[in-house]
């Protein structure tokens, strides 16, 4: 795909020069010829400024959208990066001129499975192999990894940025995982991070395909910092001065240049006050029809609404969506990917994610689902069960593909590190519903012995400006088993964030009961 050369400059304009470092493609990236080689331009250009390390998505015309070349240029660049003294943080963000950051993975290109063949199977599957890999990388480098997602970041795109310690939204950012309106469900890595936002906001976000725009983002707790697009070029001078990769030095120049948002803002945006009420009423079921249930006797024009998008989506994906998110609240971060692996082996042995493709991303129709939503019983619990998360069984009569191997149960990664909870949270993001349950009870820090649970709001807020701001290096780790579970919020020393008092003021004034 030919680019203006123009376009080649990152969306933000440094006012020192770039030093641009080639890109070549990987061997056995699963495409026939390869990028063109004499074409001016690369889908992933790498950029070095002193000390930070730039990834910029260059493939405008698609949305950025990822394909299996891309992220075999990114995966190996990432790794190098990752080991080199010289390089003290990474940034990861699109070119200038391009309205999008991701707008997800290349699932067009997947179509070809329709045929059923083996090499069309398993090149579909060596896609989802090699995204979900550089998913679990990006959430376990050692170096700071930023993401920039300054305009459309969906799916795929979500994959590469979600799971950074820090994720910037601008005004431009547009958040949505639209996986269950082509037959898909909310995949790299939604299993981990969307039960663990606040209340069931994560559940509504992946049933639902609801669409976030700029602060909310933040809000929602997808970004780390909101910072307005302006102040990027300046942002950009001061990482690539910092001449160390602690996590906290770059926290602290991302919170520098974060906008402060006011107390009416957490309370009042889209998905705040009575609405996060009525999301936590409506999606805290365990199966789709009791949520479905819970939506038309709560007869608000958001519930209205809300039926409305779930009507429009698969059946088959709200419910195996549903069943991932409920198990995804308790694995590991490995794990989530494991089982994601095999629930899209199932989705592409069946017949909704081929129609939704087709119909929302090549014929611009309504989808045609089978089942239809008015069938929605009859998709039963031990289908979904037996369809997506048993131990897969590869079709008869399948051969192995040329240079490629058919889908492995158990999906490998870069490293063997994995966690329950992200152990940058408590660094660079505000806190949860679930944190400040651990505060009100006492029980926010591991081997502390005997609790105190606090009664007044003044105390809860206070314990969380003294000791929110840390990073917990005692949940990642390699075996699984060893692992806690539950975060330690004890090693701020006062860092604080911006909008953590107003952050906990809001859940604290939903909270029932109310404190004093």
């Amino acid at each position: 795909m030919q680019v203006n050369k123009c376009s080649l400059r990152p969306r933000f304009t440094p006012s020192r020069g770039f030093s641009q470092m080639a890109l070549h493609r990987a061997p056995n990236s699963g495409y026939a010829n390869g990028p063109d080689p004499n074409c001016d331009s690369l889908h992933v250009i790498a950029r070095r400024e002193a000390n930070l390390r730039l990834l910029l998505l260059n493939r405008p015309q698609a949305l950025n959208a990822l394909s299996t070349n891309m992220i075999h240029l990114i995966t190996p660049q990432l790794e190098v990066w990752n080991e080199s003294d010289a390089a003290k943080s990474i940034l990861i963000t699109s070119i200038e001129g391009s309205r999008s950051f991701c707008a997800g993975g290349d699932v067009k290109a997947m179509l070809g499975d329709r045929s059923q063949k083996a090499t069309d199977f398993a090149l579909a599957m060596k896609f989802i192999e090699s995204e979900y890999r550089l998913n679990h990388l990006t959430g376990t480098l050692k170096k700071p990894y930023i993401s920039l997602m300054n305009g459309i970041a969906m799916g795929g795109g979500i994959g590469i940025s979600v799971h950074a310690p820090f994720r910037i939204a601008t005004e431009n950012t547009l958040f949505s995982m639209p996986e269950t309106g082509i037959g898909l469900f909310p995949d790299v890595g939604g299993s981990f991070f969307l039960p663990r936002l606040d209340g069931e906001l994560g559940t509504f976000l992946g049933l639902t395909s609801h669409r976030l725009q700029g602060a909310e983002v933040f809000l929602a707790g997808i970004a780390t910092h909101y910072i307005p697009s302006k102040r990027i070029p300046s942002l950009l001078e001061v990482l690539a001065d910092i001449e160390s990769d602690a996590l906290t030095d770059i926290n602290m120049a991302l919170e520098k240049f974060s906008e402060p948002l006011k107390q009416e803002v957490f309370n009042s945006w889209s998905l705040g006050g009575d609405v996060a009420a009525a999301i936590d009423k409506t999606f805290k079921f365990n199966t789709v029809e009791e949520i479905v249930g819970a939506l038309e006797n709560e007869k608000s024009e958001w519930s209205v609404k809300t039926l409305e998008e779930l009507k429009s989506v698969s059946p088959t994906s709200l419910k195996l969506t549903l069943e991932q998110l409920r198990r995804g609240k308790n694995l590991d971060f490995a794990s989530c990917f494991r089982m994601e692996y095999r629930m899209v082996q199932g989705c592409l042995q069946g017949k909704d994610f081929f129609e939704g493709v087709s119909a929302r991303l090549v014929e611009k129709r309504v989808a045609n689902w089978s089942p239809k939503f008015d069938q929605l019983s009859s998709i039963s619990h031990d289908e979904i069960i037996e369809k997506y998360f048993t131990p897969f069984q590869p079709m008869t009569a399948k051969k192995r593909a040329v240079n490629s191997t058919l889908p492995k149960e158990n999906l490998e990664f870069t490293s063997d590190l994995t966690f329950f909870e992200y152990p940058h949270r408590t660094m660079s993001g505000l806190p949860t519903d679930r944190d400040v349950e651990a505060v009100i009870s006492g029980k926010y820090r591991r081997g502390s012995g005997q609790s105190i649970t606090l009664t007044k709001k003044q105390d809860v807020i206070n314990t969380f400006l003294s000791r929110w701001g840390g990073y917990d290096p005692g949940l990642i780790g390699a075996d699984v088993s060893k692992l806690p579970r539950t975060t330690n919020i004890d090693y701020g020393h006062g860092k604080g964030k911006k909008g953590l008092r107003e952050k906990v003021s809001t859940i604290l004034d939903r909270r029932q009961p109310q404190l004093q």
